[in-house]
């Protein structure tokens, strides 16, 4: 799928993965809807990357937020790229504590809706709007890329709830990508390992000393270009489909962070 003069909608755009995405579209001579709740910075970098971007504020937990901008896509030309690469707040915890206090489950509820529960919304979604479209040649209608974590394989203690969601997410990959293999939308699933992005909220020296050492090779932390650079790879070879691909460096986390 060749994304120039295509419509992308990067859920999480406003920041870290997404927004390299967003950007990557742009340079590659697509469109993009800037989908997040993060209202100032996705209409600055909607207003930086002008007339090619706009910021749509979403909630990917929420069916009719979602509706609207899949429906925004849809204005901006043709929805044929999907990735969701939003996050939000996690907190470590252990199913039993050391007091013997059980994990609260709104807490595991609340991860499971944003990080499973809101990839699927936002692909069901965006699938729907793909389907209606006309083929694009042996390219089909359309490419979704979800976001999983390597956590999904090694999840480490206190990540219970993270680790469910993203081997949700994993788990779904081939279900999605075999459910609309007729209507002529591949399905694709990125792990990622350690990267930064502003979710730290430490500078990059610091991030790549506490964390980037434990790379085995490059010996440092991710860079979000390179995820971007993953999903461009994915979106223009139509013969990825029904794959998880991790992009880690070959790092293997350890119980303990």
């Amino acid at each position: 799928m060749n994304i120039a003069d295509k419509v992308a909608l990067v859920t999480g755009g406003a920041g870290g993965f997404g927004e390299a995405t967003a950007r990557r579209v742009v340079a590659d001579g697509g469109r993009v809807v800037i989908a997040d709740l993060a209202r100032e910075p996705g209409e600055l970098l909607a207003k930086e990357l002008g007339k090619a971007a706009i910021y749509v504020s979403t909630d990917v937990t929420d069916e009719d937020s979602v509706s609207a901008a899949v429906a925004a896509a849809g204005e901006l030309g043709e929805l044929r790229v999907m990735v969701s690469a939003h996050g939000g707040p996690t907190a470590l915890a252990k199913i039993v504590d050391r007091q013997g206090k059980a994990m609260p489950q709104a807490a595991f509820d609340r991860t499971v809706a944003l990080y499973l529960s809101g990839v699927f919304n936002v692909m069901r979604q965006a699938a729907a709007a793909m389907a209606a479209l006309p083929e694009v040649g042996s390219s089909g209608r359309g490419v979704i890329v979800n976001t999983a974590s390597i956590a999904a394989y090694e999840a480490q203690v206190g990540q219970a709830d993270y680790a469910a969601a993203k081997g949700g997410v994993v788990g779904l990959n081939l279900a999605a990508a075999r459910d609309l293999a007729s209507h002529g939308i591949r399905v694709m699933t990125i792990a990622p390992g350690t990267f930064f992005t502003p979710a730290y909220g430490m500078d990059e020296d610091q991030a790549q000393e506490a964390f980037g050492t434990k790379v085995p090779f490059p010996s440092r932390m991710g860079r979000a270009q390179e995820y971007a650079d993953l999903v461009a790879s994915i979106v223009a070879n139509d013969y990825l489909n029904g794959e998880v691909i991790r992009i880690d460096g070959a790092l293997r986390f350890p119980p303990r962070g």
